[in-house]
């Protein structure tokens, strides 16, 4: 593996693993009216461009990274739309 696919996969990890607190404390909590939904809706529109994006591109990092931050922001869209 080289450096620069070393990097990506390193920032995908941290930027994916950022929205976890944010899955577990509404899940917890049951509640996210704090979160707005067309930040979340917006978000969750741009990761999945950047999937398709990826795959375009042949780049394994920016599609496994986007797909897992795509299902945990639209865990949160989702808890958003049953909690709100």
């Amino acid at each position: 593996m080289d450096i620069v696919n070393a990097i990506g996969i390193v920032a995908g990890t941290l930027t994916t693993l950022s929205f976890l607190p944010q899955v577990v404390k509404t899940w917890r909590e049951r509640s996210a009216k704090d979160l707005s939904l067309s930040m979340f809706l917006v978000f969750c529109a741009g990761v999945f461009l950047w999937i398709i994006y990826g795959f375009c591109v042949g780049s394994r990092p920016i599609v496994i990274a986007n797909s897992f931050t795509f299902l945990l922001a639209g865990t949160i869209l989702y808890f958003k739309l049953k909690y709100g």
